[in-house]
């Protein structure tokens, strides 16, 4: 994994850095009568103030609530529910960056595809890891989920 993190972290960073929202994933989020509303920009809560308000990249929230959108469907697994319909991840992942990629401006966005994926894909992995450490200190019983994250991270073709 550490390979892995360091061989894409060779890929220049490029786009703007920007103060982010730190912390962003489902529930951070609110469907109300005007549209989506983003909650709660405190950031990370196991990070210091000074980390949580240093400027980073936008995909790093992106990267975020990719991997919320897997936890939501291993989690419903994990609590005994039927589960997630066929492909529901895979679905709303592309709906949610088809959304994003179509808003976002530019410039603040590392230039060409490629460099875009590659930079998504260091802080889906980022994150997983971070999320493996908090489910080893705070539920062992969900360790499986980032887990598999992390594998089929490490195991997809970027």
């Amino acid at each position: 994994m550490r390979e892995r993190l360091q061989a894409l972290s060779n890929i220049g960073t490029g786009g703007r850095l920007i103060r982010t929202h730190g912390d962003f994933h489902l529930g951070q989020t609110m469907l109300a009568d005007r549209g989506w509303v983003i909650l709660d920009f405190e950031g990370e809560p196991a990070r210091s103030l000074p980390e949580r308000r240093r400027k980073r990249s936008p995909l790093r929230d992106v990267a975020g609530m990719l991997r919320s959108f897997a936890y939501a469907a291993s989690a419903t697994e994990q609590r005994g529910a039927s589960g997630t319909p066929e492909g529901w991840e895979a679905r709303v992942r592309e709906a949610f960056l088809r959304g994003y990629f179509e808003r976002v401006e530019g410039s603040l966005l590392p230039p060409g595809d490629d460099a875009i994926h590659k930079l998504l894909s260091i802080f889906e992995l980022e994150k997983a890891v971070y999320e493996l450490g908090y489910e080893l200190d705070n539920r062992p019983d969900w360790v499986r989920i980032p887990v598999a994250g992390i594998v089929r991270l490490l195991e997809s073709e970027d």
